[in-house]
């Protein structure tokens, strides 16, 4: 990725497959990789259906906005954020300034089929988690759009496709 060693973020609504594109991506560019969620998680020590049930999405929020800003300050970071991370203007502000972004869109049916058993996803633990999906992908995909250098759309989307636009973007790592 040039010499520049920007960091790479990767946005997308909660199982579009950051975590696992972006750890196989950050080998690949031999770059760290961080995931937002887990950071906040060795943070607080508790899970995220602990932090969101006493503190609330907003309590949240904050704790991710302070881990985003630290990483802007690093380089050589692939870093998976949270699907909300892209709500609060600061967060988009840092992405931006400080790196790559990669909007991983995959089609709602994947995405529930991807999370329906997931107990540990505090947004989804509703009557209707498919309904849910579709809200949060209203009124997530235009701030998505806005944040990214890239978008790679698909339900089979792949480290090699996600590294092949890369390169196409900044030339090879």
């Amino acid at each position: 990725m040039n010499n520049d060693k920007r960091n790479v973020y990767l946005v997308g609504l909660m199982g579009a497959g950051k975590t696992t594109i972006g750890k196989a991506l950050a080998r690949r560019l031999a770059y760290h990789f961080v995931d937002t969620d887990h950071e906040v998680e060795a943070r607080t020590g508790v899970g995220l259906p602990t932090i969101f049930e006493i503190e609330g999405e907003d309590g949240f929020r904050k704790r991710e906005a302070q881990v985003i800003a630290e990483l802007a300050d690093l380089d050589a970071q692939v870093v998976a954020t949270g699907g909300g991370a892209v709500l609060r203007p600061e967060n988009r502000q840092n992405l931006r300034a400080s790196g790559l972004v990669i909007y991983l869109d995959v089609p709602l049916p994947t995405l529930h089929e991807r999370t329906r058993h997931d107990k540990k996803r505090p947004l989804l633990q509703v009557s209707d988690p498919r309904q849910k999906l579709r809200e949060l992908h209203a009124q997530r995909d235009p701030l998505y759009r806005e944040v990214a250098d890239l978008v790679v759309s698909g339900s089979r989307i792949t480290v090699q496709s996600v590294l092949n636009l890369l390169i196409k973007k900044v030339g090879e790592p």
